[in-house]
């Protein structure tokens, strides 16, 4: 059986927890942002953990993160 690749579209935006959870940058923080509140920019640059419905799917795209 051939090696499995990883896709590196996946790879470049996901990263691994320690306890095996994803975590990815929220959207919305590139453009547009001279009507956004400051508070809204801040809560921007914080980590979002991602969904369980999604996990099982970067984990099938990233078989060895």
């Amino acid at each position: 059986m051939r090696k499995l690749k990883t896709k590196r579209s996946a790879a470049k935006r996901f990263k691994t927890t320690g306890t095996g959870k994803f975590v990815s940058n929220r959207p919305c923080k590139s453009h547009l942002l001279t009507h956004k509140s400051r508070k809204r920019k801040r809560n921007l640059r914080k980590d979002v953990v991602v969904s369980s419905e999604m996990t099982s799917a970067l984990k099938r795209m990233m078989p060895y993160l």
